[in-house]
């Protein structure tokens, strides 16, 4: 596997298997597809693609300075369903967290989701040395 900054081709493969994450809520494919596209060709975010088998698998999309100055952001992280739990997401977590140093950044940050489909990405983190702070976001429907 080779770790690649800036995805370009192939985009469409790579928002197929992030929905197909995405599954349990089926309604949702669209919104999640255009969310990865748009942050997968942002300006403001570098990608670091996983490439196997002279295909995209995996990819982090890191954000500088997105919430706080010198906090680095890894917005999405995702990897081909076929290839899980191969130590695909930990690999690029590395360039991701060198990338932000690089760039004078201090804290790296990450999230996700607090339910049991998002178990295994509560282990990465904290197995990388993340901590996990406590929290709520309250949502509410405008319309």
């Amino acid at each position: 596997m080779k770790v690649a900054q800036r995805l370009a081709a192939k985009l469409t493969r790579v928002t197929d298997w992030a929905i197909f994450a995405r599954l349990h809520r089926p309604e949702s494919s669209a919104v999640h597809a255009e969310a990865v596209r748009s942050t997968c060709t942002s300006n403001d975010r570098d990608v670091f693609v996983a490439v196997a088998e002279g295909r995209p698998v995996g990819f982090a999309a890191v954000a500088l300075n997105a919430f706080h100055e010198r906090m680095g952001v890894v917005d999405i992280i995702a990897v081909d369903p076929d290839y899980q739990h191969r130590g695909i997401a930990t690999r690029l977590r590395q360039p991701s967290a060198e990338h932000m140093r690089t760039h004078g950044m201090d804290i790296a940050a990450v999230g996700t989701g607090g339910d049991e489909g998002h178990r295994p990405a509560r282990g990465l983190y904290e197995s990388l040395g993340n901590t996990a702070l406590p929290g709520v976001r309250y949502l509410k429907l405008l319309n």
